[in-house]
């Protein structure tokens, strides 16, 4: 497996993970329970009453910067695709929306249709990130060595 390819699948492992348990954060009621955003009230320490919400966004920051460098690497990879490079800006536009519309979602204290927009952005961001995934492992195989013409080979 390439970087690239271990790379993206780790990104949508992760992201695959953020989105289930931000179903658990929104089912289970506790998506308010840190009230403040980005940080909650104890700050970067988590406090007893925050370790789910916390968990959240520390997942949600993880995620966000893997997307951001699955971007990067995806954009200077030479071998590949217009497709992968085009969903992996897509990727990473929408993890920065995502990002904002998380704290207006706390802000506005899980207005309904925030959240559902919230949960639909999520949802395309999956999908590019497939779209990047399976893209990177279409890419040729890298070679250990390039192989140097008969002609030019000192005899």
């Amino acid at each position: 497996m390439n970087f690239l390819q271990y790379l993206s699948f780790s990104t949508l492992a992760c992201l695959f993970t953020l989105i289930f348990f931000g179903g658990y954060v929104s089912a289970s009621g506790v998506g308010l329970s840190c009230p403040d955003w980005p940080l909650c009230p104890a700050g970067l320490v988590p406090m007893d009453e925050f370790l789910i919400e916390y968990i959240h966004r520390t997942l949600a920051a993880t995620t966000g910067l893997l997307v951001i460098i699955t971007m990067v690497f995806a954009l200077k990879s030479k071998s590949s695709r217009r497709g992968m490079k085009l969903a992996a800006v897509i990727a990473a536009g929408l993890v920065l929306g995502q990002i904002a519309l998380g704290g207006a979602v706390i802000v506005e204290r899980l207005h309904a249709l925030l959240v559902t927009i919230h949960f639909a952005i999520g949802m395309t961001l999956f999908s590019m990130l497939i779209l990047v995934t399976v893209y990177a492992f279409q890419l040729p195989p890298p070679t250990a060595r390039k192989e140097i013409p008969n002609s030019l080979e000192k005899t």
